[in-house]
């Protein structure tokens, strides 16, 4: 039985209640797993202020039946239309549904996919989730986030140099996170938790291959956090952990481990964990061309 995932975007901040004429729907479509077609809609919705959005998410369909079924839908909860498939007929029907409801309807690769086409003299190959594959690139991210999860935390440092990356900060600034999000990447990714008075562990000192980033934040913002987190614990929010002096010496003893251990440094303050990841990725990148380049 094919079903949509709803999903509701959230609330732009300022706006207190969805109004009614700002309430819509959007269908995305997809003959794979969607995340693509919902990325793209996410990265597009999040600029429009003062609205509500219902995504209905539509995947794995890959036959005219379940396509119908689809339109049926949108017939019903009428809004855009945003598909990624590559089966040119199951694109007609979505087209025509959509031209008869005189409702928008965006193929949100079919642009780029045109372009490369033409570049490389080339049809591309109709292969719903081609990107997914098991290939070597799937058992690498597998490998990466095996890797990841038991060196979260400061976990079995004995191996730290089998590491493509290793981040060190203070507790709460984002490690854990930044970590999975870059073994979704492939990089085997561990993190080391800077403690008060507890010095690292030898195994990072000692580590040569590794590329190290030392992670910071604001000491005002970290000591939010921190409150937040003891408070959903239902733990006392009055203790070292959270007092402003203490976190403050807790970010310059890091900003000095930092520059004494010559490591990368990124202050994650107003930085989401895809934007932290992206600027590690960079580096990871720049050094490997330098690596290529000094052999």
């Amino acid at each position: 039985m094919l079903t949509a995932i709803p999903r509701f975007s959230r609330r732009r901040r300022g706006v207190k209640r969805a109004v009614a004429n700002r309430n819509f729907h959007v269908h995305l479509v997809s003959d794979s797993t969607g995340e693509t077609v919902s990325s793209v809609a996410r990265a597009c919705l999040v600029q429009y202020e003062g609205i509500f959005v219902q995504e209905h998410v539509w995947s794995l369909v890959r036959s005219p039946a379940q396509m119908e079924k689809v339109m049926q839908a949108v017939e019903r909860d009428r809004g855009p239309v945003l598909y990624t498939l590559v089966d040119p007929e199951l694109r007609d029907v979505v087209r025509d549904h959509c031209r008869r409801l005189q409702l928008p309807c965006v193929g949100v690769l079919d642009q780029a996919m045109s372009v490369l086409a033409v570049h490389f003299h080339s049809k591309s190959e109709q292969w719903p989730g081609r990107q997914h594959q098991l290939d070597e690139g799937y058992f690498d991210r597998i490998d990466a986030m095996h890797y990841t999860l038991a060196h979260d935390d400061g976990q079995s440092t004995h191996d730290l140099d089998d590491a493509d990356v290793i981040l060190v900060g203070p507790s709460r600034t984002s490690k854990t996170p930044t970590c999975v999000y870059l073994a979704n990447r492939g990089v085997r990714a561990a993190n080391v938790p800077l403690v008060p008075q507890v010095p690292p562990p030898v195994e990072l000192e000692e580590a040569k291959r590794p590329l190290v980033v030392g992670l910071i934040t604001d000491p005002e913002r970290l000591v939010q956090i921190r409150v937040n987190r003891l408070r959903l614990m239902q733990q006392d929010t009055e203790t070292d952990y959270t007092d402003m002096d203490t976190v403050q010496s807790e970010i310059q003893e890091a900003r000095r481990l930092y520059a004494r251990r010559k490591w990368a440094t990124i202050d994650v303050t107003r930085r989401s964990i895809e934007e932290t990841a992206a600027a590690i990725l960079q580096m990871l990148a720049t050094r490997r061309e330098q690596r290529l380049q000094s052999t």
